[in-house]
């Protein structure tokens, strides 16, 4: 699809989505260069619900040292520990995890600041969790222009109490193309501290 048909000016640098394959195939598409990251939220859930109860504050705490590591080197160690750990007796929830390795910890590539953004797709959710709930309980509230006018408004009420994103003025750096190493920003061949 033409950028210019969808509003943008350049491809997204980065998606951040769920399971979901239409969607990636979309992006694919669409956008062959844009990275992927898969939703840790949702990846977490998948695993779990594939585990015995008693097992899974376990498992999720050794998927949370996954993706609060500091380092992707250590977000590696952490993910090939969890995996050896805990395959041998639970291979269909350890193969749900490893099968999206890249994806899940391609926030490295990114600042620091916004990593607690883009690890999950629920920013993007809640957004919309407003207008779904409305719209779910006017059914049939009109015509397409209503109902689009509705969630309009729903949205521009709603963004009042949105909060600004950590690291947004680093945005600028991620569109033009600058090279992030473990979520700091790379000058040259000297590390530099994002700010």
């Amino acid at each position: 699809m033409d950028l210019k048909q969808r509003g943008l000016e350049k491809a997204p640098r980065l998606a951040v989505g769920d399971g979901a394959l239409g969607f990636w195939k979309a992006v694919a598409k669409c956008w062959p260069d844009t990275g992927q990251q898969r939703c840790w939220v949702h990846k977490t859930a998948n695993v779990l619900e594939k585990l015995p109860k008693a097992m899974q504050p376990k498992v999720k705490e050794a998927l949370h040292n996954i993706w609060q590591a500091e380092t992707r080197e250590k977000a590696y160690a952490s993910f090939d520990n969890c995996i050896e750990r805990f395959s041998p007796k639970y291979p269909k929830a350890m193969e749900c995890l490893a099968k999206d390795k890249d994806s899940m910890l391609a926030f490295y590539d990114y600042p620091a600041e916004n990593w607690q953004h883009i690890r999950t797709t629920n920013p993007v959710e809640s957004v919309f969790a407003t207008v779904r709930l409305r719209t779910a309980k006017t059914k049939n509230c009109g015509s397409r222009t209503t109902t689009l006018t509705m969630a309009f408004k729903l949205m521009e009420v709603a963004q009042k109490k949105w909060f600004r994103l950590r690291g947004y003025k680093l945005l600028a750096d991620v569109i033009e193309g600058a090279k992030f190493v473990d979520g700091v920003k790379q000058n040259g061949d000297q590390k530099q501290q994002a700010a």
